[in-house]
């Protein structure tokens, strides 16, 4: 296994690393603070996306740092998943950054279904302006009234009706519903309760102004909207689509979500080692420039031994994420189960202990929205729940590990 980076990736991410520095970083505390002043006391459906960020959008566009995750060198940069991590890594050192290069979830995932998956119609309606930037898109997976932690819960109906598909559920955690251009929804729901278990559900493309469709609210994820991109719960009330929306064919659900699933853990965990590596800076640069009791803090209380801790954790995290992106690329998804579901546990905790850490050395700065490090905590334990806990990905992990003695 080789994980140097090749030629191509290296030249991508001193190009990116260029555009943060010059474009992304100085404007940083200036558009968190617009964000706020946009959406911090309005409705929902008044949010605002700061206009910094199209301005940015452009000029990542134009740069050729677009759509830089997906695989595909005629609709994309054509590099693979183990080319793209330390990208995604980079990007993940400014919470709002993946937007900037149309990198962010969960249009990602989503536009990875629609190549992977869609038909030509579904392509052009629906791809071609996703990868243009133009709109947004929802993932409606996980539902309020079941244990979402075992997916094969879900309720939500989708039902045959002539040439048309009903759907009728509940959905939340709808990542991304709130932002004024999300368009459309790949929803997931039961369609084939006959069939096992892994063989009853299917995806459907739903346009978010389909009658029925009733954004019921935006939750907040520890006390926060997350404007303006929002995580929303959303009824569907006999939904009615042209049966030409389902995805690849019924009862086919499960078979998708493992194809979008595994790059897309790739690029979570790769933006979280970005954060821990930017939390793990500004630690030092705080612990060096302040001074207690006659000595720089970082000098104090066991700091030095934490940024010890911080470094060999951020590193034995992003060999373990580069391992499984070798894999996806060399073997393929089903041969990488096993490091797909390590990382999802081990990458997540890893930015909790990290930006904590650098919460600690900031003080009360710290829990502030002064620095991004609070944010960055919020988010890590936020991920130690999407995608499916920890200990679902624990279970994966040691089933297949006893699989090798049966």
């Amino acid at each position: 296994m080789d994980f140097q980076p090749s030629e191509k990736s290296q030249a991508y991410l001193a190009k990116l690393k260029a555009f943060m520095a010059e474009h992304v970083l100085p404007q940083e505390q200036a558009i968190v603070a617009e964000n706020r002043r946009l959406n911090e006391h309005v409705d929902w459906r008044e949010w605002q996306v700061p206009s910094a960020i199209d301005e940015l959008k452009a000029k990542a566009k134009a740069t050729g740092l677009w759509n830089l995750f997906l695989p595909d060198a005629e609709l994309a940069e054509g590099l693979s998943c183990l080319e793209y991590a330390p990208l995604a890594e980079e990007t993940g050192k400014v919470l709002f950054a993946p937007e900037i290069f149309n990198c962010n979830a969960p249009d990602t995932g989503n536009m990875e279904v629609l190549y992977h998956f869609g038909n030509e119609q579904q392509k052009q309606q629906w791809l071609s302006p996703l990868l243009n930037g133009d709109i947004r898109s929802v993932f409606a997976m996980t539902e309020p009234d079941v244990a979402s932690s075992d997916a094969t819960n879900m309720q939500a109906r989708i039902d045959v009706d002539g040439d048309e598909l009903v759907l009728n559920g509940t959905k939340w955690w709808t990542t991304g519903l709130g932002h004024p251009k999300a368009k459309v929804a790949i929803f997931m729901g039961l369609s084939n309760p006959e069939n096992d278990k892994h063989n009853q559900h299917s995806m459907v493309l739903v346009p978010l102004d389909t009658p029925g469709v009733n954004i019921k609210r935006m939750l907040t994820a520890s006390q926060d909207y997350d404007a303006p991109y929002g995580h929303g719960e959303v009824e569907f009330s006999n939904v009615r689509v042209p049966k030409t929306n389902l995805l690849v064919g019924l009862g086919k659900g499960f078979a998708i979500a493992q194809g979008r699933l595994g790059p897309g853990r790739i690029h979570h965990c790769m933006r979280a080692i970005g954060a821990a590596e930017r939390c793990l800076e500004l630690m030092i640069k705080r612990g060096m420039s302040r001074v207690a009791f006659g000595k720089p803090i970082i000098k104090l209380g066991g700091n030095m031994e934490r940024i010890a801790q911080a470094r060999m954790a951020i590193d034995q995290a992003r060999l373990l994420t580069l391992n499984a992106a070798w894999k996806i690329d060399n073997v393929g998804v089903k041969q990488a189960m096993t490091e797909i579901s390590a990382i999802k546990v081990v990458v997540p905790n890893m930015l909790q202990m990290v930006s904590d850490m650098a919460i600690q050395m900031h003080g009360g700065a710290g829990v502030s929205g002064d620095f991004p490090v609070s944010m960055f905590s919020a988010m890590a334990r936020m991920l130690r729940l999407a995608d499916g806990p920890d200990e679902v990905h624990m279970a994966m992990v040691s089933r297949l590990e006893l699989k090798k003695y049966s």
